[in-house]
């Protein structure tokens, strides 16, 4: 059932934040990195920036000078999002945490319409945007298994706990590499 839905084996070079911490504030504790305002510097590089929910719109956007309402009918907020200088890539992050049965799970089968509006928002910019889950444990349950395969049937991902810094394009600090 997991295909690509890792777990485990290289959570030190990876996004450990579980939906409980925010992707500035945990790229801010990794070896190497720094977090000013939105941008992402690692050894002194600026890397990629980083925008949640509103802040995705009024600066990021903004500064494209992208005007949303020309591209889509309504906003999404994410909860995080990183556009890595370094691929041209925007990745859309969605965190989703789950203890009982309930609206989760359905809201995991709109990724595709996500993916595509984020990707109207962004052709007039050139950026390419990726759409991944962070999935808490929870989904790891047979009954999430056909959702899990429709998500990457649409070339969406999902990873569970954590998300590797190479998966994102960012550069892995050199003593957080396990041999």
């Amino acid at each position: 059932m997991i295909k690509s839905g890792k777990g485990g084996g290289n959570t030190r070079t990876g996004l450990v934040f579980e939906g409980k911490t925010d992707l500035s504030k945990f790229l801010e504790q990794q070896p190497h990195y720094s977090v000013v305002g939105h941008d992402v510097f690692y050894n002194e590089d600026k890397v990629a920036e980083v925008y949640k929910k509103h802040n995705f719109y009024s600066v990021f956007l903004k500064k494209l000078e992208i005007d949303w309402k020309k591209h889509i009918s309504k906003k999404l907020l994410p909860d995080d999002s990183i556009f890595v200088l370094l691929n041209n890539n925007l990745f859309i992050i969605e965190c989703k945490h789950q203890e009982v049965a309930g609206s989760v799970d359905e809201k995991l089968q709109t990724c595709d319409f996500k993916k595509k509006q984020y990707k109207k928002l962004m052709s007039a910019a050139n950026i390419d945007v990726e759409y991944i889950y962070l999935l808490d444990n929870w989904f790891r349950n047979e009954r999430y298994a056909d959702v899990l395969d429709y998500i990457h049937s649409v070339g969406c991902d999902y990873y569970f706990e954590y998300i590797p810094l190479t998966r994102l394009g960012l550069p892995v600090p050199p003593e957080l590499v396990e041999d």
